[in-house]
């Protein structure tokens, strides 16, 4: 009987081991490295009423009269935007937010925009009661994900959002952890609302920490609307993100939307711009070692934005306040590309 198990584990092992192996010996290095993006899409929702979120909004009976003409007009725009993303290609990794469910991820990726990426999709139904959730597509020929998790604080607010971790695998058998977030917004003010963020940005350094301790030089790569700038406490003191500097620290955290922010740069706009879109990075992929990391880039085309009678260019939305504006959304897109040393 013992050495059944015995002859049993060894096979499991071997087959596992055999699947890892073939897995990542098919994908393709792709020639200007690896693109990971993010962009939160602005409310990408369907047109059929959900009972369980909030979405009275986004019916056709609703004051902005959101139907199909609209909805696709709204894929096709997100599409056009990603397109644009990698002058190489498309992303290789892109996570997303703000999007209703599984049904409009695959309408989105189906436009024939982007449809030749042949993006896989990643999501798992969220507890939101406005219905608006993570997720993350992937180009299957560049990326293979080995394990898929969400978590939230130990601490449950009603609305406290939860965080997608992806695991996977590129080229050579690297492996890269990947966090999607969507931290909850400033809606009814700063100070009012920053303890859910604070938490959320203490679980996500939880959850990387416990990859640090067992791998130092693990690559990490944390992407998200964080509703706060790189500044911000929630990033600094709880995230412990640091400044990219020439002295880099093993095992730590480093954050590459700083530098952008502090030019003044932004992806989102309102009275002023935020850089609420962030890239924070392990320290291994700033050292280079074997995988190397480009700054943060802020994607930004005219065609993208709103140009006021007065004020500065902002991103040109798609709706807001129950209002109908047929534009793409109200952050910009950011991405950071990967190198194999």
């Amino acid at each position: 009987m013992n050495h059944i198990v015995s002859w049993l584990r060894l096979f499991v092992f071997t087959l596992t081991s055999l699947i890892w192996q073939y897995g990542f010996a098919q994908l393709v290095v792709p020639e200007n490295g690896f693109s990971i993006g993010f962009y939160n899409v602005e409310n990408l929702f369907d047109t059929i009423n959900d009972p369980l979120t909030r979405d009275e909004d986004f019916l056709p009976e609703s004051k902005m009269g959101w139907n199909t003409v609209k909805y696709f007009h709204k894929l096709d725009n997100l599409a056009r935007v990603i397109a644009a993303m990698d002058t190489t290609g498309f992303p290789h990794f892109l996570g997303l937010s703000e999007v209703e469910n599984s049904f409009v991820l695959n309408d989105l990726v189906a436009q024939p925009q982007i449809s030749d990426a042949d993006y896989g999709i990643i999501h798992v139904e969220d507890t939101d009661p406005r219905g608006i959730e993570v997720a993350a597509l992937y180009r299957r020929n560049y990326f293979q994900p080995v394990e898929v998790r969400v978590f939230r604080p130990i601490v449950l607010e009603r609305e406290q959002r939860h965080i997608l971790y992806v695991k996977g695998l590129i080229a050579r058998g690297d492996t890269l952890h990947l966090f999607v977030n969507h931290w909850n917004s400033r809606y009814g003010g700063v100070e009012k609302t920053k303890n859910a963020r604070k938490r959320l940005a203490i679980a996500l350094r939880q959850r990387t920490d416990s990859i640090l301790n067992l791998n130092p030089f693990a690559n990490i790569v944390i992407m998200g609307d964080l509703n706060d700038n790189p500044t911000d406490e929630s990033s600094t003191l709880y995230l412990k993100a640091l400044p990219v500097e020439s002295t880099v620290h093993p095992a730590q955290l480093y954050n590459l939307a700083l530098e952008p922010y502090e030019n003044g740069e932004g992806s989102y706009f309102y009275k002023q711009w935020d850089l609420f879109d962030q890239i924070i990075v392990s320290s291994s992929l700033i050292q280079g070692q074997p995988l190397g990391v480009s700054k943060q880039q802020i994607i930004r085309y005219d065609w993208m934005l709103f140009f006021p009678n007065q004020g500065p260019p902002r991103p040109n939305r798609s709706s807001g306040g129950g209002r109908y504006y047929g534009g793409f959304s109200d952050h910009l897109p950011v991405m950071v590309r990967l190198f194999l040393n």
